[in-house]
């Protein structure tokens, strides 16, 4: 199941500039806690993190028109690994 707690990379302009000092964004389920981030950065990547940093972003309302509607909210885990490791998730 630590496979599937981590849904995929989170690339912006920022987590591109974050990667450079090996600080990586991955957006995570909801009931995700550090220590499974860990483990499942382990099986994954096979890498070793040095620190785990978890933000909840809350949901947001929209509004079209007329419409009212609401953005869920989501998880993410910053990870910092180990000096001298790093992930090929970004695209050169």
């Amino acid at each position: 199941m630590d496979k599937f707690l981590i849904k995929k990379p989170i690339i912006t302009e920022k987590s591109v500039s974050e990667a450079k000092i090996g600080k990586y964004v991955f957006l995570v389920e909801n009931n995700a806690t550090k220590p499974e981030v860990k483990k499942a950065l382990k099986v994954i990547y096979k890498v070793d993190t040095v620190k785990i940093n978890i933000v909840n972003a809350r949901p947001k309302t929209k509004r079209m028109g007329n419409y009212h509607y609401s953005k869920s909210g989501y998880k993410k885990a910053i990870v910092t690994l180990k000096k001298g490791q790093k992930l090929d998730i970004l695209q050169s």
